[in-house]
């Protein structure tokens, strides 16, 4: 499949910026074919009905957020829902479930609406209900219509929770649609965020639904299945749930860390339960091995524990672990976005095609990974930036040549995180490291 220009220009965007493009990644993924079509053999799984939970193990720089992204690609290709979020503790607490809820639905994706996409589903749903009623010889324009199509998608989400929805959520639902009908689209839209678990939504919307207060907490699993059967009934092979970055919870405070080790916890307990909904969790091994992280907390530990014998490491075992990059790798990368790259005229193509040669390519290589004392691991994304400039430069300029080329560590803007593994420093945690994740539930 040929990349659209616009896609090529998402991707060297996103990468002048040092961030994974959420477009594309296919076109320079290379050396994942392990743990891809691991991934992929989970959402078989998810479409045949399968509740399941996988981690993404690797250290800093070994592409796990790359990975993810790739993830959400295929199964949006696979026709799944998805939805990525990133564990922060100003953004997304993930001790608080209806915090993790509310993210949840409002990044979820599909094929077709990238974003917010809640709307979108829950209307073809309505559409294939009311086909189906249709074709059972209904008439669509007779008076008790929409009362039968309400009916229809109360049955359908017990039938499809184990009747296990919420009634508030049944409830919220049809009154959707009601207004919808009615064409007050305002005090839809009101519901609709209040089904996404927002806390701004006006209590006259609510009270067209009768219902009171937010989503709790406490609540907020019970509506995700909800919302997993909706997806479903939509006509996708399920959900897929991303959670990027789960060793920001090492940095939180202590009793915050308790709690988002429970939540996964039940989250990995629960999973099962869950038909058509696969979670994606990514980590580094300090996340999934130290005494702050999970095993700090056996049961959980149990459940997820990464096994190697002899460097040989199953890719289907919970935790699926993720590679660093290599020298060889980076080449590869590098001349891929070689042949990807648009320059503005044919001239500037030759000057590239001949001045960032493969020979170049490998000196280049070779010149950051020395500079940054050899640590692959942190040099693809200074690579990738150093890189795409110099194609920018030969592309803008005639007369630049960036022969021969040498890396200066000490002008790199190095984050914390890249300082810290320079150094050989461990992660900031709250609290003793002796001191166990107490066991009961936090939820």
């Amino acid at each position: 499949m040929t990349t659209s220009a616009r896609d090529v220009q998402h991707i060297f965007e996103q990468l002048r910026g040092g961030l994974v493009p959420e477009r594309g990644l296919d076109d320079y993924a290379v050396g994942v074919e392990g743990p891809r079509g691991e991934i992929k053999r989970q959402l078989d799984l998810a479409k045949a009905g399968e509740g399941r939970i996988k981690f993404l193990r690797g250290g800093y720089g070994c592409g796990k957020t790359f990975m993810s992204r790739l993830a959400i690609l295929d199964a949006q290709a696979a026709n799944f829902a998805t939805s990525f979020v990133v564990v922060s503790d100003n953004d997304l607490k993930f001790h608080k479930f209806d915090d993790v809820y509310r993210k949840v639905v409002s990044e979820l994706g599909t094929a077709r609406c990238p974003r917010g996409a809640l709307s979108d589903i829950l209307d073809r749903w309505i559409a294939r209900i009311e086909e189906k009623l249709a074709a059972l010889g209904n008439d669509e324009d007779a008076p008790d219509f929409r009362d039968k199509v309400r009916t229809e998608l109360a049955a359908e989400l017990s039938s499809a929770t184990a009747q296990t929805a919420p009634q508030d959520f049944v409830r919220v639902i049809q009154t959707i649609f009601d207004l919808k009908e009615q064409g007050d689209y305002a005090n839809a839209g009101a519901l609709l965020s209040w089904l996404g678990g927002s806390g701004n939504v006006e209590a006259q919307a609510k009270r067209l639904a009768k219902v009171k207060g937010d989503i709790e907490s406490r609540d907020a699993l019970g509506y995700l299945r909800g919302i997993v059967a909706i997806v479903r009934a939509a006509g996708y092979a399920g959900l897929v749930v991303v959670v990027d970055e789960a060793e920001t919870i090492l940095r939180m405070r202590k009793d915050s860390r308790h709690k988002s080790l429970n939540g996964i916890r039940q989250i990995a307990d629960a999973a099962k339960d869950y038909p058509g909904l696969l979670w994606l969790f990514t980590g580094t091994p300090d996340f999934f091995d130290s005494q702050w992280g999970v095993k700090g907390l056996p049961p959980l530990d149990d459940r997820i524990r990464f096994q190697s014998d002899g460097g040989f490491v199953s890719l289907r075992q919970p935790q699926l672990e993720l590679k660093p990059f290599d020298p060889d790798r980076l080449r590869q990368v590098a001349r891929r976005l070689r042949s990807l790259y648009l320059p503005t005229s044919a001239e500037s193509r030759a000057r590239i095609e001949h001045t960032v040669d493969d020979e170049f390519i490998t000196d280049m290589v070779e010149s950051i990974t020395s500079g940054l004392k050899g640590d692959v691991g942190i040099v693809p994304r200074h690579f990738l930036r150093e890189f795409l400039g110099i194609l920018d430069r030969i592309d803008e300029h005639p007369a630049y040549t960036p022969k021969p080329y040498k890396f200066d560590a000490s002008k790199a803007p190095l984050t914390r995180d890249e300082e810290g593994m320079l150094a050989g420093a461990k992660p900031e945690v709250d609290g003793d490291p002796d001191e166990l994740v107490p066991a009961e539930d936090s939820w």
